[in-house]
Formats: C-alpha cells, sequence, structure tokens
C-alpha cells in the first residue's frame, strides 16, 4: 500500500503531531482544515492545505464526503484520522477502501467489531478477558430494574455505542432507575444515533488502567505497557502516567497479556488502547473496551519506551511488519501528561475561547511539549478546548511530579484561562504523589480548589 502523501483529518495538536512524524519519514502532508483553521500551526507547517468547509465540525471535519475529495483533489494516498471526529467510524475507514486511499488506522471491521461496546463485550468474553460484572442490553426501564437487581446497586448505565466518556449514567438505587434510563437513553440517542443501554457494576474505589498495543496485517501483536488514567473529570482524562503506579508486577503482567490477546483475537491492525477497570480493593481488573485510534495521551508510553506510535501507524499502514518483537521493548523511568485546556476551572471549567497573548513555554530536560498554539493564535469557540499537552520524563514518579510541577508553574499563557494552575495543585497534592487516588479523586479536588479561588 502506498504512503506518500497524507491527507490529515483532523486539527488541533495531533495534526501538528501526526504532520511531525511524516516530516521524519519524508511523507508529505496535506492539512484538512476547516475555515476556522486556517491559520492553524498545522495549516503553516503542512506541504499544503485544503479547505474541507465551514468551521462548524458537522460541515467540515464530520463530513466523510469532503475528506474523500480533498484526499483526491490533491493527490493523497493515505489518510490519517488522528484521534475523535471520525477516527472511530467505520464509514471514513471503508470509504477510504473503497476510493483507493490508504487508511491509516485499522480496519473497518475491527472498528465495528470493537466500536459497539456490547460486541466488544462478547468478543472479550470469547477471548477469555475479564469482564466488569453486568447485562448485555436493556431494552427499556422495567427490563433493565430487573436485571439491576442480578447486578446489585450502585451501577453504570452505559451507551453501546458510547465512547470518550459520554452516555454513562449512574444508579445508586432502584427508585433512580426509571429516569435514569430514559435520560441515558435519550442523550445516547442525541449523541449518537443508537439509543442502546447496557449495565456494569459500579466499582466505587477504582482506577483506570489501559494498555497500548500495535498490531500489523502479518499477524503480529505486541503491547507497550499500560498508562494510568485515573485523574478524570465526568469520565474525561486529564492527567495520565506510564507506567501503572502501586500496581504489583503480577496483576501488570496479567492486564497486559489480556490486552494483547484480546488484539490479538481480532487480528488488529495499527495502534489501539485496551481500557480496564482497576478495584483498588481486590486488585482485580476489568474489560471497559478498546479504543481503536491513536490515543491522546500516547506520549507518555513513547517517552518510557521509545517508540514514536505515530511512525508506527503509518508504516504499518503501508505493510510493514513490525520492526520489534515483544522482548525488544523496554520500560525506562516515568511519564506523566497534562491536558492544558483553554478553561476556567474555578468557573466550573468554563469554555475560554480568545486570543493567546503569550505563549511561553517549558523547557529542560525531559520536557516535551505537543500544541498548535502560539503567541497570537486565537482559539476558536468550536471544537475541543485542548490546548497542549505537557509531559514530563525522569528516573521516578517522584521525579515526574516535581518536574511537572516545575514546568507547570513556569509555563506563562495569557489572553485566556487556562487548567494549568490547577494542574499544578494536582501534582502538588500530597494523596495524588502518594498515589492514594481513583477515579472520583479529581472532582474532589476540583471542589476544593474552587472553594480556595473564590474564598
Amino acid at each position: 500500500m502506498s504512503v506518500t502523501r497524507v491527507l490529515v483529518a483532523n486539527r488541533g495538536e495531533i495534526a501538528v503531531r501526526i504532520i511531525r512524524a511524516c516530516q521524519r519519514l519524508s511523507i508529505e502532508t496535506v492539512a484538512a482544515v476547516s475555515d476556522a483553521d486556517r491559520e492553524s500551526m498545522a495549516a503553516k507547517i503542512a506541504n499544503r492545505v485544503v479547505c474541507i468547509g465551514p468551521a462548524r465540525s458537522s460541515d467540515s471535519y464530520l463530513k466523510v464526503e469532503n475528506l474523500i475529495a480533498a484526499a483526491h483533489g490533491t493527490g493523497c494516498d493515505a489518510l490519517h484520522p488522528g484521534y475523535g471526529f471520525l477516527s472511530e467510524q467505520p464509514a471514513l475507514a471503508q470509504a477510504c477502501v473503497d476510493n483507493k486511499i490508504t487508511f491509516i488506522g485499522p480496519t473497518a471491521e475491527n472498528i465495528t467489531m470493537m466500536g459497539d461496546k456490547l460486541e466488544a463485550r462478547k468478543i472479550a468474553r470469547a477471548a477469555g478477558v475479564p469482564l466488569v460484572p453486568g447485562s448485555d442490553q436493556a431494552r427499556n426501564p422495567h427490563e433493565a430494574a430487573q436485571l439491576a437487581q442480578q447486578i446489585g446497586y450502585p451501577l453504570l448505565l452505559k451507551a453501546s455505542a458510547g465512547g470518550g466518556g459520554r452516555g454513562i449514567k449512574l444508579v445508586c438505587k432502584a427508585k433512580e432507575m426509571e429516569n435514569t434510563f430514559r435520560t441515558a437513553a435519550a442523550e445516547a440517542r442525541a449523541a449518537f444515533g443508537n439509543d442502546t443501554l447496557y449495565m456494569e457494576r459500579y466499582v466505587g474505589n477504582a482506577r483506570h488502567i489501559e494498555v497500548q498495543i500495535l498490531g500489523d496485517e502479518h499477524g503480529n501483536v505486541i503491547h507497550l505497557g499500560e498508562r494510568d488514567c485515573s485523574l478524570q473529570r465526568r469520565h474525561q482524562k486529564i492527567v495520565e502516567e506510564a507506567p501503572a503506579y502501586a500496581v504489583s508486577p503480577q496483576v501488570r503482567a496479567k492486564i497486559c497479556h489480556a490486552a494483547a490477546t484480546l488484539a490479538r483475537s481480532i487480528g488488529y491492525r495499527s495502534a489501539g488502547t485496551i481500557e480496564f477497570i482497576y478495584d483498588n480493593d481486590t486488585a482485580d481488573f476489568y474489560f471497559l473496551e478498546m479504543n481503536t485510534r491513536i490515543q491522546v495521551e500516547h506520549p507518555v508510553t513513547e517517552m518510557i519506551t521509545g517508540v514514536d506510535l505515530v511512525a508506527q501507524q503509518l508504516q504499518i499502514a503501508r505493510g510493514d511488519p513490525l520492526p520489534f518483537k515483544q522482548s525488544d521493548i523496554k520500560f525506562a523511568g516515568h511519564a506523566i501528561e497534562c491536558r492544558i485546556t483553554a478553561e476556567s476551572p474555578q468557573h466550573g471549567f468554563r469554555p475560554c475561547p480568545g486570543l493567546i497573548s503569550i505563549w511561553q513555554a517549558p523547557q529542560g530536560p525531559g520536557i516535551r511539549l505537543d500544541t498548535h498554539c502560539y503567541p497570537g493564535y486565537f482559539v476558536p469557540p468550536y471544537y475541543d478546548s485542548l490546548l497542549a499537552k505537557l509531559i514530563v520524563h525522569a528516573s521516578t514518579r517522584d521525579q515526574a511530579a516535581d518536574e511537572t510541577k516545575r514546568a507547570l508553574h513556569e509555563f506563562q499563557v495569557s489572553g485566556i484561562d487556562t487548567l494549568i494552575p490547577f494542574l499544578e495543585a494536582v501534582v502538588g497534592d500530597t494523596e495524588y504523589r502518594a498515589g492514594r487516588v481513583n477515579t472520583r479523586w479529581l472532582e474532589k479536588k476540583l471542589e476544593e480548589y474552587a472553594a480556595t479561588m473564590a474564598s
């Protein structure tokens, strides 16, 4: 398969990341931009730029036909979807195949199998991967209430077509089921065009651990270790790190083996991430879902392994076998990533688009910044608020946390509000440093921070 000129079908920092990886491999790039992104960094550094529609993503980045036309019109033989937008839509992957464009990602079949959470649970069960106790489809509130008696409260209602933390509702008591079910179904229908729900037992003291995998078309599948993504707000990750802390070597080996086994069972091709819930109280782990794309937090894995995951995606897509075996993957040190967004944490994470007047990034050994921002850049109001990812690598977790706090303190941004002050408080917190956190901890920390800022 040919990969000589790539249409970068995304925006923001991931578009820049893809272009940089292509440059290192001497691959030409075309930045597909909306009207709002004509002055973006991706547009400035790509070999060529093509406008795919108006600012609204539904009229540009989310239109398969626009992307295919842009690829053909600019002579691209490949397309990289990044993350978000259409990256996990089998329709885009199949449209690329139908139009003789190499899709930089998994097959449409891979995406379809793992995109439906109920189907993914069946595949995981068949592969012997542990599942959170729960149910298959719950068709109505009455059926859900009956199934809940077997599962036990509290539990989560989840959209089978959901992703990115959306389509999830907590039900603590039986009397809450009917209203919560109807609300969850309506939200799932609006967000995904599919109101199918299923249920899982809620693990209260949980951590979110995920495993990075790579697979090629020759049947080779390896893992590149795990990441801890427990620091979340409304199921959206904010701080991630690798490797996962406070996990025994035995559990780590089992989680990574389970992930590779699952990916191998579906003949997975490209980079992907398999997510698990880890019970802090019992040290049990359970399959959650698979993300059939590059993850936002992929840099922490790159920092501890030295493997360029986007470059691997490009090489796998053109038919190359993986250049290493599992035994070749070595892990060194600890890496922490902070997602810096244009939001105001003291005002309930209110979005803060606007003109960046000062953008002075920290520097030093072990510091990496993935971003699309620069002084004078206008942050548009139409898209996700992610501005940058600050990644810090050091010999130990304590050292990485120290360096992350220092780097955040040195990071100067003016013109808009950002998450930087809150992130600095998080990585300096004694509970975080001790690893005494779970998926609910950051919400509590946010309440404390907002109260402090208000006083």
